[in-house]
């Protein structure tokens, strides 16, 4: 069979196969031109998810009828030279208007600013016809229309036109994410109105139109910069999160991507603080030198290559590491929603006794055993205790200093007296001042009640102290060497010449954590000693699984990673259990260590560790 050459069409036709692989991807590729061309407003409009009708329409630069000409071929762009180092556009390759003309019926009319008219070039099916004159406002109006007619077996493989719809839907929000100084509007026969205002530098409010008002109050801003990389944004506390990855965005110099690097890292930053199988919520921009990051990866620019991707995502995880051990220490106000609308105020049907406020008090009262009610600010004694007994809580209400609060966690085993003496508090004015305030009570031998200066907070004590445990135990890790555990015969593990190299540089480290080794020959690792912390251990699986993460990140984060999950799950049987009667000082001094510890507002599997009440939320349940 002799070798020919493809004619345009077919290459235009095979290119539009890598570019255009549905609806999302030309929308994608029109609304990047119009923002490069300067665009401030930009209107989308569809019908049939996509395939039937795309319109971009923006108010940007326009072309005139010479670079009309020139847009529909292959490889014509205004957006770079020869050096692909450089690229501050968000397209470069002129293969979108081209690949969409081969396999569609292509319309783009156009008007520079201060030209007389406007033109319009037509591209169906790789047909092209000439400029024509045509009336059209400053800016550029593309019009795509049966997208795939040209080649019909790709219509097999798209989606409903429901799933369509919301791919296109989805890039839009990005876009709008990427630059919140512009306008977006999308709309159609195939879906509601979306409009999304220009919001100037405000970043947060265009976050808070994508992602929802909730996003607002309890978003952390990020702000860092490392060598010549800067990391802005916002992240949600961790127990704002979401069933999903959809609401992690990233951005570089503007260009939105979806790149495992960076989706992996914020993972990485949440580790321990989000539950298993829930997800952040964050919105992140990345400014650096293009020539540190090439975008020229997939014909879809989703995906990037850093230069240094050890750099890169070592940043994102200490950036967010540390705001949230500074901002991050609260409940998430959904939580409260969510409170309010368990408590919805009502009244028990006839011949019910439905106990709580879910249903009414009903004939059923709240003063069983299970409830410890602090006795200066409750008239209610649990059953048993007549007039003038001693109450639950016994000693001082005060709060204990900081400086004794771990004596006290250290003691909650022991069993706590029931009948002492009560003595008036002293200092409640101080005690009410500190964020989680002074515990008042403790229901069901689980949950602490405390009231602060501006309403009700809710403790799990169990989840709480079991957080206080483990970051105890966390900061070991970096203050001192872990203890390890010496073999009596070095472990000689084999292994490719090329991962023994890639372990090497990091035996410094892991030997911190308490994991010796050394090189044994050009292909293999002696290990001498394992972390004592992780009893028996398989030590070549273990080598080899770093050996694989250290090609993959450049970091050694796995061993780690694997300590502070055995951390965790010992602070867990060490802890607090549910069911333990608390006297009130021990409940003040677990309040005081949650303050001052990072990460409290959650446990070790991400679950909130306390709930928070303001005290409008209160008055809103009696209609106050």
């Amino acid at each position: 069979m002799s070798i020919r050459q493809l004619s345009e069409t077919v290459i235009n036709q095979i290119a539009a196969g890598e570019v255009i692989e549905r609806p999302a991807s030309a929308a994608k590729e029109l609304v990047e031109n119009a923002l490069d061309a300067g665009a401030t407003r930009i209107e989308i409009a569809t019908a049939g998810g996509g395939k039937a009708l795309l319109r971009v329409t923006d108010n940007g630069s326009g072309m005139s009828p010479d670079d009309l000409s020139l847009a529909v071929k292959r490889h014509c762009t205004s957006k770079i030279s020869a050096d692909l180092t450089d690229i501050r556009t968000l397209g470069f390759r002129g293969e979108a208007l081209p690949s969409i003309g081969s396999v569609a019926r292509l319309s783009v009319a156009s008007r520079t600013k201060g030209a007389a008219e406007g033109y319009r070039i037509e591209l169906h099916g790789g047909k092209l016809a000439e400029p024509q004159p045509a009336p059209v406002n400053p800016g550029t109006i593309v019009e795509v229309r049966d997208l795939f007619f040209a080649t019909p077996a790709r219509l097999k493989f798209l989606k409903s036109e429901r799933a369509e719809s919301g791919a296109i839907t989805e890039v839009v929000k990005r876009m709008a994410l990427a630059f919140p100084a512009v306008r977006f509007v999308l709309s159609g026969s195939d879906r509601s109105t979306l409009e999304l205002p220009a919001t100037g530098d405000d970043r947060l409010a265009r976050i808070a139109q994508v992602l929802g008002k909730d996003f607002r109050p309890n978003a952390i801003e990020i702000d860092a910069v490392r060598e010549d990389v800067g990391l802005s944004g916002f992240v949600g506390v961790p127990t704002f999160n979401r069933g999903n990855s959809g609401h992690l965005y990233a951005f570089v110099n503007g260009r939105p991507v979806q790149d495992k690097l960076l989706m992996g890292a914020i993972r990485a930053a949440y580790a321990e603080t989000v539950p298993k199988g829930r997800y952040p919520m964050a919105v992140l921009w990345f400014s650096l030198d293009p020539a540190l990051v090439d975008v020229n990866v997939h014909p879809a620019k989703a995906d990037v290559r850093f230069r240094d991707p050890g750099l890169v995502r070592g940043l994102i995880v200490g950036a967010i590491r540390e705001s949230l051990t500074k901002n991050g220490d609260r409940a998430s106000s959904t939580g409260a929603d969510a409170m309010l609308r368990a408590f919805r105020p009502g009244v028990a049907p006839q011949g019910e006794q439905k106990g709580g406020f879910g249903g009414g008090f009903g004939r059923r009262d709240i003063r069983p055993s299970n409830v410890n009610w602090s006795p200066e600010r409750s008239p209610y004694r649990p059953e048993g205790f007549a007039e003038g007994a001693a109450p639950v809580f016994a000693g001082p209400v005060e709060a204990a200093k900081p400086q004794e609060a771990g004596r006290m966690l250290a003691g909650f085993d022991a069993p706590s007296a029931r009948s002492e003496a009560f003595e008036p508090p002293r200092g409640e004015e101080t005690t009410l001042s500190h964020p989680l305030g002074a515990a008042r009570a403790q229901l069901h031998e689980n949950y602490i009640v405390a009231q602060s200066e501006t309403g009700l907070v809710i403790v799990d004590q169990h989840a709480a102290h079991e957080r206080l445990v483990y970051e105890a135990m966390r900061k070991a890790l970096v203050d001192r060497r872990l203890p390890s555990q010496g073999l009596l015969i070095p472990e000689i593990v084999d292994m490719p010449e090329e991962d023994c190299d890639r372990l090497m540089p990091f035996a410094e480290e892991m030997s911190r954590l308490g994991l010796v080794y050394e090189r044994f020959g050009p292909g293999a690792i002696a290990v001498r000693e394992t972390p004592a912390m992780l009893g028996e251990v398989n030590a070549p699986a273990l080598i080899r699984q770093l050996a694989d993460e250290a090609g993959e990140w450049e970091t050694a984060d796995g061993l780690r990673a694997k300590l502070e999950s055995v951390a965790a799950t010992m602070a867990c049987h060490g802890s607090v259990r549910s069911g333990r009667r608390l006297r009130v000082e021990e409940m003040n001094a677990l309040l005081r260590q949650m303050e001052e510890t990072p990460g409290s507002g959650q446990c070790n599997h991400g679950r909130p560790t306390y709930i928070e009440l303001k005290l409008s939320d209160i008055e809103r349940l009696f209609g106050r």
